[in-house]
């Protein structure tokens, strides 16, 4: 019986250290290519406002995350390469500084480099890091979510809200799969606010597919874009 249970042990360890060892190395099955509208993501941060935020009306990056269906927030912080600034080429860095700014401090080196190290090194053997900014950005251009919204006539309004669905139905309408939309809310006015929009993709990040993840908007009915 003392034999049977060192091995039940032994084999309890052995699983520990190896789901240790795939987190760490980047095991991930889909991407979340991630957006967000930059008045909302300024507005909600209380105890630690934006610095030298930017008077932008449109979606930028926010990232593309490596995740699982399992853990959609896993895996992060993995083993690799760290930030390397010159691989950043000129025309590449001019590319980032319109769809990718750091919309908080305005330190847009030190925002790529934080989603690089936090999630682009868990899949690292997928995409290398110019790669990845490469690939984030043509993401940005393939569909104009400021646009789409702005057709469908939903645009930024003090006071007009919206459901979920009519976000979420133009988008769908013009990229053929099923986005995911994101929301804060500010506590002042316990206003439920569109945050992020995120569009996954498969694990090559070649092909849009749909995320069937459960909705980030606590109120779907009274969503408001500000």
């Amino acid at each position: 019986m003392a034999m049977l249970k060192s091995s039940l042990a032994c084999l309890v360890l052995a699983f520990a250290f190896f789901f240790c060892y795939v987190m760490s190395s980047g095991s991930y099955e889909y991407f979340q290519f991630v957006q967000q509208w930059p008045p909302t993501n300024c507005r909600v941060r209380i105890k630690r406002p934006c610095s030298k935020p930017r008077p932008l009306q449109n979606f930028t990056i926010h990232g593309l995350w490596p995740s699982n269906y399992s853990n959609p927030t896993k895996p992060s912080n993995c083993n690799g390469s760290k930030y390397e600034d010159r691989k950043v080429y000129p025309k590449l860095r001019s590319k980032l500084k319109r769809s990718w700014p750091d919309v908080e401090s305005g330190n847009d080196t030190r925002f790529w480099e934080g989603e690089w190290n936090k999630h682009g090194r868990c899949s690292e053997q997928t995409l290398n890091q110019m790669q990845y900014f490469e690939v984030s950005h043509d993401m940005w251009l393939s569909y104009n979510i400021t646009e789409i919204l702005r057709n469908a006539s939903i645009v930024p309004h003090p006071t007009r809200t919206w459901t979920y669905s009519d976000i979420v139905s133009p988008i769908k309408a013009a990229t053929k799969r099923t986005p995911l939309l994101r929301c804060k809310t500010d506590t002042a006015t316990n206003t439920e606010l569109l945050h992020e929009v995120v569009f996954c993709y498969g694990y090559n990040a070649l092909k849009q597919i749909d995320c069937n993840r459960t909705p980030g908007c606590r109120n779907q009915q009274a969503i408001s874009f500000q």
